[in-house]
C-alpha cells in the first residue's frame, strides 16, 4: 500500500503543477486579458445602445365559460315564468378560451388595428395610427439595415407591386408591406391562456410606453367584441326577425282596428242581421290581429332575454397600466455577456490556440526537426 501511495503521488503533484502553470500563464497576460476584456464591453456598450428600447404591457382577463346549466336558468327562467317560452338551452361555445391567442394572430383580428389611433408619451404628445407608427416611428438597430442589402437589392430586380390611389384593405389578397405590417404585429401583439384557470393574458410590445398600454387596452376590447358578436350572432339574427314579425302584426292589427271603427261610423243604427254579421267578423279579425300582435311581442321580449343572456362577461383581472421601466433590451447583462465572452476567449486564445499555432509553425519551418 506504501508502495502504491508513492507511485500516484507524482501524478498528483504534476496536475497540481499544470493547473499553477496555466494560472501562472494568464496572469504572466493578464494585460492582454484586460485589454480583450475593455474591447468586449466596447463592443457590448455599442451592441447594447443600438438596440431601441421596448416597453411591455400585460392584460389579464377571465372570461365566462358557456354552461348549459346556467343558461337554462336566469332570464331563460324568468322569460318561462313570465310565459315566453323555454327554449334550447345555450349549446358549448365554439370560441373557447383557448382559441383566443389564434383570433389575436389571425389576419383579420391584426388588420383591424391598422387605423386605431395611439398617443406616443412624450412632450408634444403627438397622434399616430398604428400603422403610421409601427412604419414611421419604430427603429431597428443599425445592423438589420445592413443584413437588409441583398433583400433590397433582390427587391429591385424583381417588378415593384403597383398599388392603386384608391386601394382597399382587403383581408384576403394583402400588398407586400399590408403584410409585413400583418408580421410586425404578430410579434409584438399576442395571447396566452392558462390551461388551470382559463386566465387569457394579452400582452403588447412596442417602443413607446403609453402606445403599449393603450394598444393593450384595444386588443382587450376588439377580442372582447368578437367574441360577444360570435356567441350572441343567433341570438341578435333571432332578434331581428322577431322585431320584424311583431312591426307587421302591429300594422295588421292597427289596419283591422281602423277597419272595424270606419264600419261602426258608417253603420251606426243598423239593426240588419248582415250588418250585425260584418260587424262580428271585423271584431273577430280585429280580435285575431291582436292576438297576434301579443304573441309577437312576447317572442321579441323573449329574443332580448336571449340575447343578453348569451352576452359574455369577462373580469379584468390585471387591466392595462402604462409601463415604467423598458423590457428589453437588459444592457447590463448584454455589457457583461460580452465582457465574459472576451475574457474566455482571449483566455482560450493564450492557454490552447496560440501554443497550436506555435506549433504548427515549427513543424512546418524547415529544418526545424535540426537536419540539414
Amino acid at each position: 500500500m506504501q508502495d502504491d501511495k508513492n507511485i500516484t503521488t507524482p501524478e498528483n503533484d504534476e496536475n497540481e503543477i499544470d493547473l499553477l502553470e496555466l494560472a501562472s500563464k494568464l496572469w504572466d497576460n493578464r494585460r492582454k486579458i484586460i485589454k480583450w476584456a475593455i474591447a468586449g464591453a466596447i463592443v457590448g456598450l455599442i451592441i447594447a445602445l443600438s438596440i431601441p428600447r421596448e416597453y411591455s404591457t400585460s392584460v389579464k382577463l377571465a372570461p365566462e365559460m358557456a354552461d348549459s346549466k346556467q343558461s337554462s336558468s336566469g332570464l331563460g327562467a324568468l322569460a318561462s315564468m313570465a310565459g315566453l317560452g323555454g327554449g334550447a338551452s345555450a349549446g358549448a361555445d365554439a370560441v373557447y378560451p383557448q382559441l383566443y391567442p389564434d383570433v389575436v394572430s389571425s389576419v383579420p383580428f391584426l388588420t383591424s388595428l391598422f387605423n386605431v389611433e395611439v398617443r406616443t408619451k412624450t412632450d408634444n404628445g403627438e397622434t399616430f395610427t398604428v400603422e403610421q407608427f409601427m412604419t414611421e416611428e419604430t427603429s431597428a438597430p443599425w445592423w438589420n439595415a445592413i443584413l437588409g442589402i441583398p433583400g433590397k437589392i433582390i427587391g429591385l430586380l424583381r417588378s415593384s407591386e403597383e398599388v392603386d390611389e384608391n386601394h382597399v384593405l382587403d383581408n384576403f389578397q394583402l400588398t407586400s408591406d399590408e403584410a409585413r405590417l400583418v408580421k410586425a404585429l404578430s410579434q409584438r401583439v399576442s395571447a396566452s391562456v392558462e390551461q388551470k384557470t382559463s386566465v387569457v393574458t394579452i400582452d403588447v410590445k412596442m417602443q413607446d410606453p403609453l402606445v403599449s398600454a393603450i394598444l393593450a387596452d384595444t386588443v382587450v376590447s376588439r377580442l372582447q367584441k368578437y367574441v360577444t358578436d360570435y356567441r350572441t350572432n343567433k341570438a341578435r339574427k333571432d332578434l331581428e326577425y322577431a322585431e320584424k314579425l311583431n312591426s307587421e302584426a302591429q300594422q295588421e292589427y292597427y289596419k283591422a282596428q281602423q277597419t272595424l271603427a270606419d264600419y261602426s261610423d258608417r253603420n251606426q243604427g243598423l239593426a240588419t242581421q248582415a250588418a250585425r254579421i260584418t260587424r262580428d267578423r271585423l271584431e273577430n279579425e280585429a280580435s285575431l290581429a291582436f292576438s297576434l300582435y301579443n304573441q309577437t311581442a312576447q317572442q321579441v321580449q323573449k329574443a332580448k332575454a336571449k340575447v343578453q343572456e348569451n352576452t359574455p362577461v369577462y373580469a379584468i383581472v390585471v387591466p392595462a397600466t402604462v409601463p415604467i421601466r423598458p423590457v428589453s433590451p437588459r444592457r447590463m447583462m448584454i455589457l457583461v455577456g460580452f465582457t465574459f465572452l472576451a475574457v474566455v476567449g482571449c483566455a482560450s486564445w493564450i492557454l490552447f490556440l496560440e501554443p497550436m499555432l506555435a506549433e504548427h509553425r515549427k513543424t512546418s519551418t524547415p529544418g526545424s526537426d535540426g537536419k540539414n
